[in-house]
Order: structure tokens, then C-alpha cells, then sequence
């Protein structure tokens, strides 16, 4: 692998991009913030004034060079500074969930040994506060939001704006001191550490260099010509990998303007207002927005339903080639236009997609039919495929090369190669430093050469060099006959349907694969209401037999769908059961990325899963919930268990 030029641009921190940001577009919209309705602007040269502040405050509290400074908070300016602001102290920041527990953050503080914690209200204060006594190291907390905090004892407690204040008054005995410590910082400093959502295990904390940041946000930003006069929407969680390279690594060396909502409710009106050109979401949101789309025009007069059908068929057709400039016929293209003044573009200006100009989607594999619908409407929606501990970009798809079945290619400077086992390996210059005090892991993961293991199972088609991801490399077994086990791929196929929110299917080692299924209470709920069906609980509309025998008949169809691949024949369903409460992360049930943690749900309704291999037709079980504040609590049910039709197979290919 070659070496990579020390510094880009001869920029080798993100400090030293601010600066150049701040001199090179000055008055240029740097943040943008949504408080109390109105929308409020900062631009790059305030923006640095803002930072320096924080720095300064932060260095006369005693935060010293190589300190860890936790980060806990929705997605704001001031919480993307802070992070900015450490670094300018020769600090290392880290992100963490804000909606995580208190108990998870023990692992995460204590594991880094965080010496300070700035939280963005009084929600996160009370969590650090919580489990203070656990953490020895820990010494100062600065909070953003004040309200709800007055009568807090404030021995261990300083406001944003009282540091800024402190910075400010004591710029010219500490500046010096704050410039000394940037010049410090190179290309293999530590920029940022971010922990992985933890499937298997505790979290791992993914040191991440200057080198690793700067060279990824510069040859991503090539490759899809992002420009200073963007607009993006930060929304996501600020400790994933993703949201720190759009929303810093990107936003940093382009100059292009990082707009947050004011709350996670408004998210989508927001997202209306700001109509970003380059866009990120995983699937999930856009599933959500689709299926929200439907209800509205089921609710919708006859003649806008005609007229939608109409169109977007139209669209289906053609919409894909337009966008691709591949050739349409004349009567074609003006049909189309006319689609887009009466359909396409009051629906993209609706969900807030007019503007865009780059879209993306990774973390899971999207829907055929979500996303050719997207991209139908002229939306330049493509697939990326990434992990933290590539700084996001491993491959991506290119103008012109877009397809629903493929993550793309190798992005520039990446090396990709497939081992016998068919397990994705990588390097680039985004590699990760290494797990923080886990030389174990990180031994196991990077080798000796910078070859990084994905975990995922795939191949390179051999005639457009794109990438194709089959599953989880762990999750990929046999079933009892020896033929091929890719619980993913019939998962995927199952949350295609927009009253399927998640679906989990098992079988390794056994003779027939069974699975949970979560129904979309939203999409459940507008049919339950069209259809003049009472319900009082989720509970209650998950086990309704019409519910069961929707749900019943969506997995039959995949069945079909995957008895035509030889090689999967093996992972129908044969039988299921609707679970009687939602997966959630409080629970354990899912990561903070919303990844299934399958060994936590095998161990939890371990009940169930026997009664899926026992015959059984029903099964009454105890489920252990969290509550929001906290608390636990437990449901009772009794769930029906449900035979689905399976295709019968005369051949089947078993894996090698």
C-alpha cells in the first residue's frame, strides 16, 4: 500500500482545518440551529470564536494533553464544538449514546477514564451523576442546557457558557498555551475515539487518527463532488461513525454548512425547512417515511390515488434511467415532467428531499422497492458500505452505477480482497489506530500488514468489481443437512413489508428455520383504523388473527422469494410467532444502532424458541421490559405460534 502524503493540503488536524475554514470562508454558514422555532446561524469565523472560548475555559479547568472528554447529547452546534474545543487542548474527545442508561455509560466513562463530561442537559447530568461514585477519575462536568439545574449542588457542575466566559476573560495568559498544544498535533494524533455498538460483547473503543479522518473525509468528498455550499442535517447519533464524518470530518474539509434540528420530534419538519443537498439515512427512516407516504394516500380522494398510481408507475419505469442519463424516448421524458409537476416534486418537497443532491443509505440492506421508489422520484440515492473501524468507507457506489443489490466499490485508496472462507477484508488510510487497551482485539482484527477483518461474508462480481454483502460472517452457518444458513438475507427480504418492522430467524443446526416477528405499529395501526378494528395495546394488535394472517402471508411470499435461490432453499420459515412487544435496545435486545444482539434474544425468549421447534401451537411466557425511566417491570402473553407454507425444493446446494 502506499504511503499516504503527510497532511492534506498540508492540514494534518482538524483544528488547522477550522482555522483554514475560518479564514477561507469567513462569513460562510458554518451551523445552523433550530432553538425555540427560529433558526439560528453561525458562521465559520464565529464559529472558531466560539471554539477557541470553549478551549481556553476548558485548559484554565485543568483539562491536560491526552485527557479523555466525554461528549452525551442530541446532535447540537455547541456539542460538535465541544468536541472541536478538546481537541484544540491536545484532549481526546468521545461521543457516547445520548439515549444509552446510566449503566451502560459506567463501561464507556470507565473504560476511557473520562476526566471530564460535557452534557448537553439536565437528562444526561443526572445519568453521569448517577454512577459518579463508580467513576474515580472522573472531575468536572460541563453542561449545555441550565434548565431543571439551579438547585443542583455545582461543586463538580460548570455551565457552557460560565467556561466560554472563563476563556474569554483569560484569553491572553492561556492562548499561548492553547497554540503551543495544536502545533503539537499531527497526522497520527488521536482526532477521536468512538465505541462499536457491542453485538457480542462490551463496547470497543475505535482510536481514530488525524490521518484516519482528515484522508477519508477528503477522497469521499471527491469522490461525490460535495461542495462549500452544501446543506446536510445532522440527526443521528453523534457517537456513531458516521454522523462524526459527515457532520465534522466532512463538513470540516468541504466548508459546507451542518444544520440540527431542534428536537428528534421536529427532525422531519426540520429536515422539510433545511432541504439538505447531501443526505445520510439508514434504512430504517427511509422505510418509515415510504410507509408513512403510503398512509397518507390510502387516506388520500380517489382521484389523487389514481393519479399518484399513475405516476409513480410511470416513474418505476423510467425514473431510474433518467437519473442515470441513460436514453428515454421523448414521449417518455415529457410524461415524466408532467409527473414531476403533479406527483414527483410535491412528494419530494414533502419529505424533504427537493434539494438533494447526494443521497445515502448503508448499516443494513435496503429494499428493492424502497429504493428504486426513491430513486424513481429522481432522488440520487446510493448505497455506501462502511464500519467504524474503516472511518466509515470501505466501498460506495458511483453516479451512474447504482443498483439495490450491491454496496458498491472500492472507494479511493481502499484495497479490498476476499478469503477462502469468503470473509471481506480492507485497508486503506482510514484504518483505525486500534482498540483502546484491548491489544487482544485489535490483534485479532488488523494484521501485521493493515489487512482489517469485516466480519461480513461477500464477493466481488467479477465483471463490474462491485461488492456484494451475503451476512454476518459469524451468523453464516449450516443448517442439519449441511446446506447454507444466511439468517440476514431472509430477514431482509422479511422487513421489505412496511407492517414488518423486525424480524429475527434462527436454525443454525437444526432441520427448518423459524422466526420472531415485530409488526410496524405505525403502519399496523393506520390499516386497524381503516379497517374499523379496536385494539387497546400493542400487545393486543400484534396477536389480532388478522394481524397474523397478514403477517402470515408475507412471510409465505418470501418463502417463494427464497426457495428460487438454490443455494438459501434451505432458510424458509417454517414457522413463526409475532412477538408481543417491540425489540428495543433498553432491553437489551438491540444495540444503539438498532443491530439485533441474537445471543441476547436466544438467551431472553429462549422459551419461545423452543416452543417454535416443539410442535407447540401457542406459548405463554414472561418477558422482563425496561421503562423509559428506568424501572422494570414485566408483560405476560400468550403467543400463537403459526405454521407458514414452504416451497418444496428438488435440488438443493449445500455450502462448501
Amino acid at each position: 500500500m502506499t504511503k499516504t502524503l503527510e497532511g492534506a493540503d498540508g492540514l494534518t488536524s482538524i483544528p488547522a482545518l477550522l482555522h483554514r475554514n475560518a479564514t477561507k470562508f469567513a462569513d460562510a454558514p458554518a451551523y445552523r440551529e433550530k432553538e425555540f422555532g427560529i433558526w439560528q446561524s453561525w458562521s465559520w469565523s464565529q464559529a472558531l470564536d466560539e471554539i477557541e472560548a470553549l478551549a481556553l475555559g476548558m485548559i484554565d479547568l485543568g483539562v491536560a494533553e491526552g485527557d479523555f472528554v466525554a461528549v452525551i447529547g442530541r446532535n447540537r452546534p455547541r456539542l460538535y464544538w465541544a468536541m472541536m474545543s478538546a481537541q484544540m487542548c491536545g484532549a481526546i474527545p468521545v461521543p457516547l449514546y445520548s439515549d444509552a442508561a446510566a449503566e451502560e455509560m459506567t463501561y464507556t466513562l470507565g473504560h476511557c477514564g473520562a476526566k471530564y463530561v460535557i452534557a448537553g442537559d439536565q437528562e444526561q447530568v443526572d445519568k453521569v451523576m448517577e454512577i459518579q461514585g463508580d467513576l474515580p477519575q472522573f472531575e468536572e462536568m460541563i453542561y449545555l442546557d441550565a434548565r431543571g439545574l439551579r438547585k443542583y449542588d455545582h461543586e463538580k457542575l460548570r455551565s457552557y457558557a460560565q467556561v466560554q466566559d472563563t476563556g474569554r476573560a483569560r484569553r491572553d495568559d492561556l492562548i499561548a498555551d492553547m497554540k503551543a498544544r495544536i502545533a503539537k498535533l499531527d497526522y497520527d494524533s488521536t482526532a477521536v475515539m468512538l465505541y462499536t455498538s457491542g453485538t457480542t460483547g462490551n463496547p470497543k473503543g475505535v482510536v481514530l487518527s488525524n490521518r484516519n479522518v482528515i484522508e477519508t473525509s477528503r477522497t469521499s468528498s471527491e469522490f461525490d463532488h460535495l461542495r462549500q455550499t452544501d446543506d446536510i442535517l445532522a440527526y443521528l447519533p453523534m457517537a456513531w461513525v458516521g454522523d462524526f464524518i459527515f457532520s465534522v470530518g466532512q463538513a470540516l474539509w468541504t466548508g459546507y454548512c451542518t444544520n440540527c434540528p431542534e428536537s428528534p420530534e421536529t427532525m422531519m419538519t426540520d429536515l422539510r425547512e433545511i432541504g439538505p443537498t447531501y443526505y445520510f439515512a439508514p434504512p430504517r427512516v427511509f422505510e418509515t417515511q415510504l410507509t408513512n407516504v403510503m398512509i397518507r394516500m390510502e387516506d388520500a380522494s380517489k382521484l389523487k390515488k389514481r393519479m399518484f398510481d399513475h405516476f409513480m408507475a410511470h416513474a418505476r419505469k423510467v425514473g431510474p434511467d433518467l437519473l442515470d442519463g441513460k436514453p428515454v424516448s421523448f414521449m417518455d421524458r415529457m410524461k415524466y415532467k408532467l409527473g414531476d409537476l403533479l406527483v414527483y416534486g410535491p412528494l419530494k418537497n414533502t419529505l424533504g428531499f427537493t434539494r438533494v443532491r447526494v443521497g445515502y443509505t448503508a448499516g443494513e440492506a435496503i429494499g428493492p422497492e424502497i429504493f428504486d421508489f426513491y430513486r424513481s422520484l429522481g432522488i440520487n440515492l446510493k448505497q455506501l458500505y462502511g464500519q467504524t473501524e474503516a472511518t466509515v468507507y470501505i466501498t460506495a457506489q458511483p453516479d451512474g452505477e447504482v443498483r439495490s443489490d450491491t454496496v458498491g466499490v472500492v472507494c479511493p485508496g481502499v484495497e479490498l480482497k476476499i478469503e477462502d472462507n469468503g470473509e471481506v477484508y480492507y485497508r486503506s488510510p482510514g484504518v483505525f489506530v486500534e482498540y483502546y487497551k484491548n491489544p487482544e482485539s485489535t490483534a485479532d482484527t488488523k494484521d501485521a500488514e493493515g489487512w482489517v477483518a469485516t466480519g461480513d461474508a461477500g464477493f466481488i462480481e467479477p465483471d463490474t468489481g462491485h461488492l456484494r454483502i451475503i451476512d454476518r460472517a459469524k451468523d453464516v452457518g449450516k443448517m442439519a443437512d449441511r446446506s447454507l444458513f444466511a439468517p440476514k438475507y431472509v430477514e431482509n427480504k422479511l422487513k421489505f413489508y412496511p407492517n414488518i418492522l423486525e424480524a429475527v430467524v434462527f436454525g443454525n443446526g437444526r432441520d427448518e428455520c423459524t422466526a420472531f416477528i415485530n409488526i410496524d405499529l405505525t403502519a399496523v395501526s393506520n390499516w386497524a383504523e381503516r379497517n374499523n378494528i379496536a385494539y387497546a395495546s400493542y400487545q393486543e394488535l400484534a396477536g389480532h388473527p388478522q394481524v397474523l394472517a397478514t403477517i402470515q402471508s408475507h412471510v409465505e411470499a418470501v418463502n417463494r422469494s427464497v426457495a428460487e435461490d438454490e443455494m438459501l432453499s434451505g432458510c424458509q420459515v417454517h414457522r413463526f410467532v409475532v412477538l408481543h412487544k417491540e425489540l428495543d435496545a433498553d432491553d437489551g435486545e438491540l444495540t444503539r444502532t438498532r443491530k439485533v444482539r441474537r445471543k441476547k434474544i436466544e438467551e431472553k425468549f429462549h422459551d419461545i424458541i423452543t416452543a417454535l421447534y416443539d410442535g407447540s401451537r401457542q406459548i405463554s411466557t414472561v418477558t422482563e421490559v425496561t421503562y423509559e425511566d428506568g424501572r422494570k417491570g414485566a408483560i405476560k402473553a400468550t403467543l400463537e405460534i403459526r405454521e407458514a407454507a414452504v416451497e418444496k425444493v428438488t435440488t438443493r446446494m449445500a455450502a462448501e
